[in-house]
């Protein structure tokens, strides 16, 4: 497998998300946690204080990784689709329209009418939407709705695996040798 990642690029993008972390009490004690959060010393509890924050943060710095991997180790890659105000897909991998989520915790219907909306539109376009969730603790309605919808969902390891064989880069590897990395 290639490891010819730039993996400055990907330490700067989580060196930003620690600093913007700085403010918050971390504690010691872990249980529960995915491999982003470890790197930020984060547990569930800590999470549990204020999830629509963590949430929102760890799925945008989720995001940018991805993204950054993929424009790094895929000579296919593309930007997000954008149709109008809206944003299809967070970005291409030849006809995949990748999707991140950190997790899928809403199952409100505005929320999956725009999934499967989102789904038909670059099916139209010939593209193949696939979500890559992190977690594998998203709501499952939700998650069952995005595959009814159109979309092919991987989470947690499945996640992982298809970000290694598309990129030739173990980026859960990665996040696992940079435990601790940014604990205070």
């Amino acid at each position: 497998m290639s490891n010819s990642i730039d993996d400055d690029q990907l330490k700067s993008i989580l060196q930003k998300y620690s600093l913007s972390f700085t403010d918050k009490k971390f504690i010691n004690k872990l249980s529960g946690e995915d491999d982003l959060m470890m790197v930020f010393g984060l547990t569930q509890e800590i999470k549990d204080l204020n999830k629509q924050y963590w949430g929102r943060e760890l799925g945008k710095c989720w995001e940018r990784l991805v993204i950054e991997v993929c424009r790094q180790g895929c000579a296919d890659f593309s930007p997000a689709i954008r149709d109008g105000k809206d944003e299809l897909c967070d970005l291409v991998i030849g006809t995949d329209a990748i999707d991140t989520k950190y997790r899928i915790g809403s199952g409100d219907s505005g929320t999956l009418k725009k999934f499967r909306g989102h789904a038909e539109r670059l099916k139209n376009r010939g593209y193949t939407p696939v979500l890559l969730i992190l977690r594998t603790d998203s709501l499952p309605q939700a998650v069952n709705t995005c595959s009814v919808g159109g979309w092919r969902v991987l989470s947690g390891q499945d996640t992982f695996e298809y970000l290694s064989q598309t990129t030739g880069f173990d980026l859960q590897a990665w996040l696992q040798a940079l435990r601790g990395l940014y604990l205070r």
